[in-house]
C-alpha cells in the first residue's frame, strides 16, 4: 500500500528538519509541531504520560490522505 523508500525518505527529512547540535536529532517528533497539531484539533493533547496521541476524525482523514499522497504507490 505504501512505498517503503518514500516513508524512509520522509522520516529522514523530518530528522534533518529538526536536527540540532551538528547532526543530533530526537527520536520523537518535535514537541512544538505536536502542540500545533493539537491546537488545530487534529490530534489529542500530546502533553500526557501516554506514549501515543489519538488522531481526531478530521486528523485521521487528513493523515490518511497525506500518507497516500506522499507515500502511495
Amino acid at each position: 500500500m505504501y512505498d517503503d523508500q518514500k516513508i524512509e525518505d520522509a522520516v529522514l527529512a523530518l530528522l534533518g528538519a529538526f536536527e540540532f547540535d551538528n547532526g543530533r536529532a530526537w527520536k520523537r517528533f518535535d514537541f512544538g509541531v505536536m502542540q500545533a497539531l493539537a491546537a488545530k484539533g487534529l490530534i489529542s493533547e500530546p502533553m500526557g504520560r501516554a506514549e501515543s496521541v489519538h488522531l481526531t476524525p478530521e486528523g485521521l482523514a487528513r493523515a490518511k490522505a497525506l500518507a497516500l499522497q506522499c507515500f502511495g504507490r
